[in-house]
């Protein structure tokens, strides 16, 4: 995915609220199915990660790994994530 990709993402991702929150449990299975399913019928969310700073990006990069999605941005507590529906 190129900048211009990304940047138009962000501008779409912008008025968007978080859809998941992951909490003091961090990423857990059902945390995990619930980002696959919202992916699948949304393709760009935001996902609220309430974790230290390394913490929050192990996390999001997890969540990139095991659902084949991409980052798109992160910023505070905020990461953006992005993956291409091919049914839509």
């Amino acid at each position: 995915m190129n900048s211009a990709d990304k940047k138009k993402l962000r501008a779409q991702a912008h008025s968007l609220k978080p859809v998941i929150m992951i909490g003091q449990f961090g990423l857990t299975a059902a945390v995990l199915a619930e980002i696959e399913l919202a992916l699948s019928s949304h393709e760009l969310i935001k996902v609220k990660i309430r974790a230290e700073r390394e913490d929050r990006k192990q996390i999001s990069e997890k969540i990139c790994i095991d659902t084949g999605a991409t980052l798109v941005q992160t910023i505070g507590q905020i990461a953006i994530i992005y993956k291409l529906n091919p049914d839509k």
